[in-house]
């Protein structure tokens, strides 16, 4: 017997360092950092590399994901802070974030080890693809408004919290299917897929994709697949997995960082006209029948019959926000608290301004006004999931 709920397809454990402006600053000094070598771009072949990425991305207050090629630095930066181990992925943060409301899950897995067996919801229903015991943890740097960092010819203060995923880790490069997945789904009335992102050989990618559509073509028919988008580590790759998968797709996710990248342009997020006309240009990139855009001031459903979204936008949103102001530990209580706050202003006007532009094919809701200043940037979208899909087939 299957389940209702079947988040995929990856799993991993997190290093969340706390965030120290003075280690981060005897770094730059340690090793000789300037200005001008700032880059999001950069491979990261060292921890020198790393620190360039990480100044680079707080330069631009923005946040991603990147490939580290030796796994030990990730264990050489993390040791120079304090950390907390805690579950990645977007299948695994959605099922613990959905069993803050009471609803079970199934699970695909790719890894397993003793911080999986400890924070896994109890009663999940899972698969491990993976048949030895392993750890590569991925390293989760968040700042947030206002976090400096003054040393040499550096100055930078954030201006808005984010976070930066840097990862080297096999099991979820390799994504190994468990021959059960298809019994898992036979029930589901949706099925998440994320992860494919992590994956860095075309040859190998397409042999999992291929084995993924198989599966796809013998569930229910009403299962609404929900496919959450990533920042690719080989960017090229991700016009392979919308070919294998597009089909198969009933809603496309991203947030505003994977958004821009389609766009090949900032986007103003408060400005109507700006979103519309990069959905449209989105839609002819990646031609899905409904896309979910998740954004700090707003989430919103582009496509066929956007309003029947309305409570999932809202479920989603409530859930992320939830985790955005208490962090691992929010309770029902405070996803219940969180969603008496009032909305924020901006994406109310927002929100009213582009359904109106749209002609119905839009429904967007606006974000709650929090006043939290120590807040949590990551997992937000992985929790945005979890909110999501419980209240898209009426369970919340």
């Amino acid at each position: 017997m299957g389940k209702e709920i079947v988040l995929g397809l990856g799993d991993n454990i997190d290093y969340e360092i706390r965030w120290d402006s003075s280690i981060m600053e005897q770094l730059v000094r340690e090793y000789g950092i300037s200005a001008g070598e700032l880059s999001t771009g950069k491979e990261i072949k060292t921890l020198r590399d790393l620190l360039v990425s990480i100044l680079g991305f707080m330069e631009k207050n923005s946040g991603g994901e990147r490939f580290v090629h030796n796994a030990e630095i990730i264990e050489a930066f993390s040791d120079r802070f304090e950390k907390k181990i805690t579950l990645g992925g977007t299948a695994v943060r959605a099922a613990i974030a959905m069993k803050k409301l009471g609803y079970s899950s199934g699970v695909h897995l790719v890894t397993m080890n003793e911080h999986v067996k400890r924070l896994l919801p109890e009663d999940c229903e899972w698969l491990c693809s993976s048949t030895l015991e392993s750890s590569y943890p991925h390293l989760i740097v968040q700042f947030r408004a206002g976090d400096a960092v003054h040393a040499k010819d550096i100055h930078i203060e954030t201006s808005r919290a984010n976070r930066i995923i840097y990862t080297n880790d096999p099991d979820n490069a390799r994504m190994r299917l468990h021959p059960g997945l298809g019994s898992l789904l036979e029930d589901a009335k949706v099925f998440l897929i994320s992860g494919f992102n992590a994956m860095n050989d075309p040859g190998l990618l397409k042999e999992r994709l291929a084995e993924l559509r198989e599966i796809l073509k013998t569930i229910p028919e009403d299962t609404a697949v929900f496919f959450e988008d990533g920042c690719y580590h080989v960017p090229k790759l991700s016009g392979i997995v919308r070919e294998y998968l597009l089909p198969y797709i009933c809603i496309y996710s991203l947030n505003e960082d994977e958004f821009e990248g389609y766009a090949g342009r900032p986007v103003s997020w408060t400005c109507a006209g700006a979103v519309t006309g990069a959905l449209k240009d989105l839609h002819e990139i990646i031609p899905a029948p409904v896309f979910v855009v998740h954004t700090r001031h707003w989430a919103l459903a582009y496509g066929e019959n956007p309003g029947k979204y309305k409570k999932a936008l809202l479920g989603g949103v409530t859930m992320a926000t939830s985790r955005f102001r208490f962090g691992d530990d929010f309770t029902r209580e405070d996803y219940e608290e969180t969603g008496r706050l009032p909305p924020e202003e901006e994406g109310k006007i927002f929100a009213a301004e582009i359904e109106e532009a749209a002609g119905g094919k839009i429904c967007c809701v606006p974000s709650f006004l929090v006043s939290e200043k120590n807040v949590t940037t990551i997992g937000l979208g992985d929790t945005f999931a979890g909110g999501f899909l419980p209240a898209l087939i009426g369970h919340v």
